[in-house]
């Protein structure tokens, strides 16, 4: 039986990579989890036994976040799945649908990004908020959105408006943290430099070549545990007193070295 002091975080875009490894790292540091895709996938079943053999017990929903009534019903279900919440992950997201010149973009790619790394995790962060203020916790509770390092430290000339949705939710970021630190609530930004998942299938080789050539000062590929332990440590509030700020998990590639 789980126990009712155990906190609970609810994760958006479970079914990918960096979603697997928040999971994996949220569950090895005690928390019972609400796990969310557009759909439920054998891999994300699989997932949630996986986490079982730990210890955290898991509920799995269906969402499609960008829907505005289902995304209220959604939040009802994700609190009621254990009675709170005491942690948002905001880590779902879409790349674009053409990676191309900028003068290329089309309406349709330009939607879909804003429509789901913007939008809907914007008003999916008030909704649980605002629960989360209605709700007594003994705790200071969290929400961690994972953006990316092409938010303002780099360009990516084919990556134009996925680039300008993050880099507007990292913005909103700092709106929430502002409003949300009297309300008990710490607010963070993580930043992933290049991982190797599905996002980054197709450019593989190029972006192996940039690696070697010094461009990432740690020379090598991230992996998506050590974002998922990011997660982990400003979820359990081992940075209590630096809500508002962005952990940066690019192995430098952030520096312009000279």
């Amino acid at each position: 039986m789980t126990s009712v002091l155990r906190p609970v975080a609810l994760i958006t875009g479970a079914g990918g990579g960096i979603g697997g490894a928040v999971s994996s790292a949220l569950a090895a540091a005690g928390f019972d989890l609400v796990l969310t895709d557009r759909t439920i996938s054998p891999a994300l079943e699989s997932r949630a036994a996986a986490l079982a053999e730990v210890g955290a017990a898991t509920r799995l929903v269906a969402n499609e976040l960008t829907d505005d009534d289902e995304r209220m019903g959604f939040v009802d279900t994700a609190f009621a799945a254990f009675g709170r919440l005491d942690c948002l992950v905001n880590n779902a997201g879409v790349s674009v649908l053409s990676r191309g010149d900028i003068l290329d973009v089309s309406h349709e790619s330009f939607d879909r990004c804003v429509a789901v790394n913007l939008r809907a995790q914007f008003f999916l962060t008030q909704a649980v908020a605002r629960r989360m203020i209605a709700t007594e916790s003994p705790r200071r509770r969290s929400i961690v959105t994972v953006t990316t390092v092409a938010v303002d430290h780099h360009v990516g000339t084919v990556l134009a408006e996925y680039a300008i949705s993050k880099a507007a939710l990292s913005h909103a970021l700092q709106h929430w943290a502002v409003r949300l630190e009297r309300e008990g609530i710490d607010c963070y930004e993580v930043r992933p430099g290049m991982l190797k998942t599905d996002m980054t299938a197709t450019t593989r080789e190029k972006y192996d070549d940039l690696i070697a050539s010094g461009f990432v000062p740690a020379r090598r590929w991230g992996d998506v545990g050590e974002v998922g332990r990011a997660v982990a440590m400003l979820a359990t509030g081992q940075l209590g007193y630096a809500t508002g700020q962005t952990i940066h998990i690019d192995g430098g590639m952030r520096f312009k070295v000279f």
